[in-house]
């Protein structure tokens, strides 16, 4: 058994591999993977912003509620101490 052959084999294997590596590299760039990426983070991004969007209404409605909620009771005590108090 040749293991010298076997090495030298699986060595210009891996030459070739690189080779090939470094010529994509050189003429593509990272730009595919680069773009996947970006992709991802402004699909991400536009989400985030939407659940955050969301929640923001979500809060902005309670508090309405909650406003309303008060400023009717306010309104009926003052109403009530109007009539009390008017001659």
């Amino acid at each position: 058994m040749d293991v010298s052959r076997g090495e030298s084999v699986e060595h210009e294997l891996n030459r070739l591999i690189e080779k090939r590596h470094d010529q994509r590299t050189t003429e593509e760039g990272h730009r595919q993977s680069g773009e996947f990426w970006k992709a991802s983070v402004e699909r991400y991004n536009c989400e985030r912003e939407r659940q955050l969007r969301a929640a923001w209404c979500e809060y902005h409605q309670g508090q309405a509620v909650r406003h309303r909620a008060v400023l009717e009771f306010l309104i009926t005590r003052h109403e009530a101490e109007t009539e009390r108090l008017a001659p």
